[in-house]
């Protein structure tokens, strides 16, 4: 099977500790986000679990400890968007990301490693030549050490209309123009271009552009160098997401990045609050196990092609 720890929450920038030990006593524990009194417990153990997918925007807290992930297959997506704290208060200089992207691609192999440059987020400091040129400047350093690159645009939902009001969507002609450049660049290095965001219809403006989802089961099998029969596929959005998200061990409102954009946090207050709850020692990523919980031990095995 496949677990996710990175469509929740960043488990690498702030939890690594907490992540390990769990490794290492091989089983997690993770509430249901719309029913929290309904737990499942996924065994943490090579023998049953494939590879471990992490989504990322500061790698090098989990350095110390790859050593103790050697005998699980694992798939990397690290974002670097170059954005400055008005939009990501806490993400790490971009030199740094770039430098462990390097260091993370020769550990473990540029087949297990892919680039996300997402949200992309238009207005009179960040233009279209500004995204164009730092994705171009990304591409140059990267390039040797990826093969996978996925871009995005930003995702306008309710939530973030109420926060954040100043954040607008793109035009259309930008969102176009921005693609083809996008498209010209990655076809120039000889990288897989993805486009990781509701506008599909790109596809009729820009030629050979992938729309099929930024995280698949060929990059899992790609990445652990064997085949996969998947007997489970959830998705996070149907018509919206194609990827592959399943079994995601995180939790909601507890990433200390803080970026202004994102989907999976809300109120600081509440962020801060959580963080205040989570214990390196717990088996939940937040809180403990309460009286009125009801444990599902999750359903495991094996997806490896004999």
């Amino acid at each position: 099977m496949i677990i996710n720890t990175g469509q929740r929450t960043d488990i690498p920038a702030f939890y690594a500790k907490w992540f390990i030990n769990r490794i290492k006593e091989g089983y997690v524990m993770v509430r249901n986000p719309y029913y929290p009194t309904l737990v499942t417990r996924y065994e943490l153990n090579p023998n049953v679990v494939d590879v471990i997918g992490f989504c990322t925007k500061n790698p090098r807290p989990l350095f110390p400890y790859l050593d103790e992930l050697k005998d699980f297959g694992q798939f990397w997506y690290i974002t670097i968007t170059s954005f400055d704290k008005d939009l990501e208060p806490n993400v790490p200089p971009m030199e740094q990301v770039i430098n462990d992207f390097k260091c993370l691609s020769k550990k473990i192999g540029k087949n297990a490693i892919g680039l996300r440059y997402t949200p992309i987020i238009i207005d009179h400091h960040y233009t279209k030549e500004y995204h164009i040129n730092q994705f171009q400047f990304l591409i140059n350093e990267l390039k040797e050490y990826t093969s996978l690159v996925t871009f995005g645009f930003l995702d306008v939902y309710d939530k973030l209309k109420r926060n954040h009001p100043e954040l607008k969507d793109s035009t259309n002609e930008d969102k176009i123009f921005i693609t083809e450049q996008f498209q010209n660049i990655a076809n120039k290095n000889h990288l897989q271009l993805r486009l990781c965001s509701k506008e599909k219809w790109l596809k009729n403006y820009v030629s050979n552009l992938d729309i099929q989802g930024c995280m698949r089961l060929e990059d899992y099998e790609k990445a652990i160098g064997y085949q996969l029969h998947v007997k489970q596929k959830m998705q996070a959005r149907k018509g919206y997401c194609t990827c592959y998200l399943s079994n995601d061990i995180g939790t909601y409102n507890s990433c200390l990045h803080l970026c202004t954009y994102c989907y999976a946090n809300g109120r600081k207050e509440l962020i801060y609050k959580n963080y205040q709850q989570h214990d390196d020692d717990s088996p939940f990523l937040i809180g403990h196990l309460e009286p009125n919980d009801t444990v599902r031990i999750a359903k495991q095995e094996s997806y490896k092609v004999e």
